[in-house]
């Protein structure tokens, strides 16, 4: 007979062991140091990652240790600007989040309301998923379908990527300002939308629209899309691929046979939400990171896992292998915007995102990634574009665009910093650095 176990006791050992989290300013000159330590649970760090990457804070350094019952990281973070965390708001928000308080041991429920697009509250809202191929000008046509239905976007993000579009829009009913909730109403959104998507005709894999009832993190909720769309899959030989990819990631998973886990090393182009984006694939695709070092060198980021998948067992085959290394490479990648970022703040109305999105396409921009926020009666939108036949973008366009658009809302163009002329210097991955890891040496590196 099995010994009796009370389901009570895990809680109860949460309840007498609560998340610390210390916001420590003085140990390092050029960084602010947050330590988190909490009993252990499977999502967790994903879970904190989370929260530093909402507060767009840049993760320099990391030590990850969660081996065992307990959970111990520190994390060595500026904000945008290379700066110390000095704001007091968005430190008590960190506290918060992640200590005592917060429910990243998951005891309270559901730990991301619905009402919230990243830090900022929207209210009522339907929200749409969209899935499709790529094109140019399938943004503006989404947004003006939304707006001739009398649907106000709130808030959205899109994504692209190896010829495929991810969207997740949020939308309320521009009357009302509430959810769309009407069963005709809502399937002739879907039927107009997915007639846009499938709009090119030689959609192979397909285009799907869906009206999403979960509260997964926005971001998250993006790769999931993507990864089941199978983004990662480029055809074509080496050479082709990398000429997809300029700056291709340079992955490698070996094993550790002390410890019985598989190695994920990572050296790419770094980048803010890079961890984010890497321990979300590894979840999602049911590993655990049991421990990792984060560093950076120059403009590359460095990163060494320590995985194995939920069920205990390592990476084995080539085949295993390839296919985490190409899912990683599409997670790194989604993110990666070449070209110029348009941010834009103005008053919010209906229609002004089909008015923004045409004039792009009319002047042959394509819009790569997309950030759509509304924060009381203003709309701060962020967009990345790129010339449509895949030339540089001149600057006359830029100048064009700005006498276009800049009489209605604050326009803010910058160029985005190009990663191919870094391609030809990749340096492979430091193989030698894990001869001297420590588990021991990430714990006195916690509290030290």
């Amino acid at each position: 007979m099995w010994p009796y176990f009370d389901p009570e006791y895990e809680n109860l050992s949460q309840r007498m062991n609560p998340p610390r989290v210390c916001i420590d300013n003085t140990t390092c000159s050029d960084c602010t140091l947050v330590k988190v330590d909490s009993m252990n649970k499977p999502g967790i760090l994903l879970e904190v990652v989370q929260v530093l990457s909402d507060l767009d804070l840049f993760i320099s350094k990391a030590y990850i240790t969660s081996d065992g019952r307990w959970f111990m990281d520190v994390f060595h973070v500026t904000d945008q600007q290379g700066n110390k965390i000095t704001d007091q708001k968005t430190i008590e928000y960190i506290e918060k989040a992640l200590g005592p308080e917060s429910n990243i041991l998951g005891t309270k429920g559901d730990s991301w309301p619905g009402k919230s697009v990243g830090m900022h509250s929207i209210g009522d809202y339907t929200a749409i998923e969209l899935i499709g191929t790529d094109r140019p000008g399938l943004l503006s046509e989404i947004f003006a379908v939304l707006a001739n239905l009398h649907c106000n976007v709130i808030a959205a993000e899109v994504w692209t990527h190896n010829m495929r579009v991810a969207c997740i829009l949020f939308v309320n009913d521009e009357a009302t300002f509430q959810a769309v909730d009407d069963p005709s109403r809502l399937s002739k959104m879907e039927e107009q939308l997915r007639n846009v998507l499938r709009g090119c005709g030689d959609d192979v894999r397909g285009a799907r629209t869906s009206f999403s009832i979960g509260t997964t993190h926005v971001d998250r909720r993006l790769h999931q899309l993507m990864l089941a769309d199978k983004d990662y899959e480029i055809g074509g030989s080496v050479a082709e691929r990398n000429e997809v990819i300029p700056f291709r990631p340079v992955i490698t998973i070996d094993h550790c046979e002390e410890k019985g886990y598989s190695v994920v090393n990572i050296k790419c182009k770094d980048r803010p939400k890079l961890l984010f984006d890497i321990v979300c694939t590894l979840t999602d695709m049911q590993f655990v990171v049991f421990h990792a070092s984060v560093s950076s060198d120059g403009p590359y980021g460095l990163q060494e896992l320590y995985i194995r998948h939920k069920d205990g067992f390592t990476l084995d085959s080539k085949e295993e292998k390839e296919m985490v290394i190409k899912c990683l490479e599409a997670a790194i990648s989604r993110r990666v915007s070449e070209g110029f970022s348009l941010e834009l703040c103005g008053r919010d109305r209906v229609g002004l995102l089909s008015d923004v999105t045409r004039v792009l396409r009319e002047y042959g921009l394509t819009v790569t990634r997309a950030d759509v926020t509304t924060i009381g009666e203003q709309a701060m939108n962020v967009f990345y574009v790129r010339d449509a036949s895949g030339n540089p973008v001149d600057m006359k366009t830029i100048e064009a665009l700005r006498r276009e658009i800049g009489h209605t809302v604050m326009l803010n163009v910058k160029r985005v910093p190009s990663s191919a002329s870094a391609s030809a210097k990749a340096p492979q991955p430091s193989r030698g650095a894990r001869k001297g890891f420590s588990f021991g040496g990430l714990l006195g590196r916690f509290w030290g």
